[in-house]
């Protein structure tokens, strides 16, 4: 039988939704050919540097600048005093979340540069252009500030004990926020009547974020206008104007706001910075453009840090395994400022995911967010799903431990069934879709579960000590919002599709282009996607919490209907026919039952030249939709985890790593498993070698690549990976979000397999990240002498 296919027709079928296209992006950024913030330079343009405090705390006395500002090439020198003077505003908050009854957020106000103290080494608390970046830094060094020190605090756990150097006047006892979820009552009710309480201490351990690029921006002023424009890495530039345009006080439509390529954010570069309204100031002050570029030593003073944790947790179980409650009560590190959403991850985030994919009828978060002198923390890739998850699941292996249960057993007790989906969580989400015990077998399949004897007999022959540990997960995703999703097709041939997500890594300009050619047919090689320039876009709610597809799937999905049925009309036109006698198919409008039939493409380029119509007829197929935002999504999945340790070293290896995923509809296979895998990476960044080392006095002891160790090839493995997808409801591609969730299952698995294996051998219960060769090796030894006592 001979089946016609159509170009349109075939090149759906190649580059359509569910096919593992290779990233249009990579070629270019592999050879070297992107655009960053640092590759822009603007005619005329001087250079910035910043001054930084070296204090942890401290009083500003004062701010000598006079013999910077007399060097060479020096343009111009500002401090906190100048910005106030310039009448901006502080940095914005974008979290409003409730506390403990009787109790209310507190947000100092943090100014670009501070007037009166200083809350973290690394603090900005002046800068100086100059005609050349050297001169800038040589006068930066010039600058001499007084500094009265002041008792600093870095312990979270410590920051609200009875005298505690305070670090805001309006935070008694440092507290920024008092959170408080769940029925006390009957949680304390559900613990007194279980019959096996499990508890864990446990420190998400503090993460210099270190993306590829560095921060950096270049600014221009247009006097005659009074439209400022900014080029800087960010996670959405519709965000990133709004924000720019709150602190400098001018109408979001006076400033422009360009990101081009961005090496990395993890959500880091969703925010505003200091530098940024240096930059700014500058370009309006002096009449010419302005540029500053971090050096990666500044950045692990002045980027935002992640994670930055510690709880308390409890687990209540009755004699037959079944959860009862889950409780966590510890403390978020806010660092010196709080951040835009800074409250969330170790909050709301955490009550959302410790209920992960069991049914745990009652959960009770108490969160003290707490004010430190180290650098502000953000959200890093996952911001508190992750964590929570992390929780549940160290206390699901420590309690089937200390019952003596199977630890898959006690997972398969608790999971929340097929039938039981729809499933109402006690935290107020809704999941939709899932077969959670299903993953966890494909898991354990993949994982060869039933061959680890055998591997850890050999392992023992090499004198290493094997673990293996699940880390099966449930995230929420961010909740949706409504998302531009604009279909222009050019006169050159080539369709624009703009929509205000921002694509730092995930591979936005493939995936999106697959939706628009299974829903319009038009070639895969004419889509060029436009998330970077806010002139270009009329609304954008930027890339974080794994929601980029389901809000700009959503959007191009409905734009495309409308773009139909234009097309519909235009075709009854140009074919002479009836619009109800015109289908679309594959690319291509056909009066039904017969050959005659006109391309979309074909359309666009007469409309483009300028074919007569009826006036009444449709003049273009291009469309600026906003689409219908749908409520948050649950991606899941089970990671399977195998390490050696070496006893005399204490040196962990990873030696097998297994992991499904359910991510709903997958758009494009290659970039979910590209995700999945670097988010695993991540996770073992942390839980192996990243650690954020602080003096009593604040002093970052790990302030460089020779102190804080990031992940290498040598600490990964060649992973497994099998998809397991169970379609969302809640949106017309039935799309999960994908980009978190490597984090949120290796954390968990890693560390029960390393905490699996010390149990094993030393009777280790839990060691806290990162599990660095010292740190395990200090374990094995405290071990051994507690047992020989």
């Amino acid at each position: 039988m001979n089946v016609r296919v159509d170009e349109a027709s075939l090149a759906t079928m190649k580059f359509g939704v569910g096919q593992p296209v290779r990233r249009t992006e990579d070629p270019k950024l592999i050879r070297g050919e992107g655009q960053y913030t640092d590759d822009i330079n603007l005619k005329g343009q001087a250079f910035c540097a910043m001054v930084r405090s070296d204090h942890a705390h401290g009083l500003i006395k004062g701010i000598d600048t006079a013999a910077a500002r007399a060097m060479p090439g020096v343009l111009a020198v500002y401090t906190g005093e100048d910005l106030m003077k310039a009448g901006y505003g502080p940095m914005p908050y974008r979290v409003a979340l409730q506390g403990r009854p009787g109790t209310t957020m507190i947000k100092p106000p943090r100014h670009a540069l501070p007037v009166d103290k200083v809350r973290f080494v690394g603090d900005p608390v002046a800068c100086v252009i100059a005609e050349t970046a050297a001169q800038a830094q040589d006068a930066a060094e010039a600058v001499v500030v007084d500094i009265e020190a002041l008792p600093s605090v870095i312990e979270m756990s410590e920051a609200n004990k009875p005298g505690a150097p305070q670090i805001y006047d309006e935070a008694p006892n440092n507290v920024a926020f008092d959170y408080q979820f769940g029925d006390s009552a009957k949680v304390a009710a559900a613990f007194k009547a279980a019959a096996h309480v499990t508890k864990l201490h446990i420190v998400d351990s503090r993460i210099v974020i270190n993306p590829m690029e560095p921060r950096a921006a270049v600014a221009q002023y247009d006097a005659k206008s009074g439209r400022f424009t900014l080029y800087a890495p960010t996670q959405g530039v519709m965000g990133s104007r709004g924000s720019a345009a709150e602190m400098l006080k001018v109408p979001p439509e006076k400033v422009h706001f360009i990101a081009t390529n961005v090496g990395g954010s993890f959500g880091m570069k969703g925010a505003m910075f200091p530098e940024y309204i240096c930059v700014l100031h500058g370009a309006r002050e002096l009449g010419r453009p302005v540029k500053w570029t971090d050096k990666r030593s500044d950045s692990f003073l002045s980027d935002h840090h992640g994670r930055a944790q510690e709880f308390n947790l409890e687990l209540a179980l009755d004699k037959d395994g079944t959860f009862l409650a889950v409780r966590a009560t510890g403390y978020g590190d806010m660092g010196g400022y709080m951040t835009m959403i800074g409250p969330l991850f170790s909050t709301l985030n955490i009550a959302k995911h410790m209920n992960s994919c069991y049914r745990t009828p009652l959960i009770e978060v108490n969160t003290l967010c707490v004010f430190t002198n180290t650098v502000p923390v953000t959200a890093y890739r996952g911001a508190g799903r992750p964590e929570g998850n992390y929780y549940m699941e160290r206390l699901i292996d420590n309690a089937a431990a200390e019952m003596g249960i199977d630890p898959i057993k006690l997972r398969r007790k608790n999971h929340i069934q097929p039938k039981q989906i729809p499933y109402h969580s006690p935290t107020g989400g809704v999941y939709d879709s899932g077969n959670f015990p299903n993953i966890l077998e494909k898991a354990l399949e993949l994982s060869d579960w039933k061959g680890y004897p055998a591997r850890k007999k050999d392992s023992a022959r090499r004198g290493k000590i094997r673990g293996r540990g699940i880390g099966q997960f449930l995230e929420v995703t961010a909740p949706t919002q409504n998302e531009l999703a604009g279909v222009h097709f050019e006169k050159d041939g080539s369709v624009t599709l703009l929509t205000g997500s921002h694509d730092h890594g995930q591979g936005h300009g493939t995936t999106f282009a697959q939706v628009l050619v299974s829903k319009l047919g038009v070639p895969f090689e004419k889509i060029r996607l436009m998330q970077t320039d806010s002139d270009r876009l009329k609304t954008g709610t930027g890339t974080g919490g794994s929601k980029s597809l389901m809000c700009s799937g959503t959007a191009i999905a409905e734009a495309s209907v409308k773009i139909i049925e234009t097309g519909k009309a235009i075709a009854s036109h140009l074919l002479e026919a009836n619009p109800s006698d015109i289908d679309f198919e594959a690319g291509n409008f056909r009066i039904a039952g017969t050959d005659r039939s006109i391309s979309i493409m074909e359309m666009a380029q007469q409309l483009n030249d300028g074919v007569k119509l009826p006036g009444d007829a449709p003049k273009t197929l291009d469309i600026d939709h906003v689409g219908t935002a749908g409520p948050a999504t649950y991606p899941n999945g089970c990671h399977i985890c195998e390490v050696e340790i070496d006893p005399d070293t204490g040196v962990v290896e990873i030696v097998k790593y297994s992991m499904v995923g359910d991510f709903g509809v997958t758009v494009n296979p290659m970039v979910v498993e590209g995700q999945v895998q670097g988010g695993v990476v991540q996770g073992i960044g942390q839980c192996l070698v990243e650690q954020t080392v602080y003096t009593e006095e604040g002093q970052l002891v790990t302030g460089s690549f020779m102190d804080y160790a990031m992940p290498r090839a040598d600490n990964a493995v060649f992973f497994k990976y099998e998809e397991a997808g169970t379609p969302a409801t809640t949106n017309p591609l039935g799309v999960k979000g994908c980009g978190e969730a490597g984090c949120a299952g290796s954390l968990t698995s890693i560390m029960n397999a390393i905490v699996e294996a010390l149990r094993s051998e030393y009777g280790i219960t839990h060691i806290d990240m990162p599990a660095t060769p010292h740190r395990v090796w200090e374990a094995i030894q405290d071990a051994k002498k507690a047992k020989a006592a």
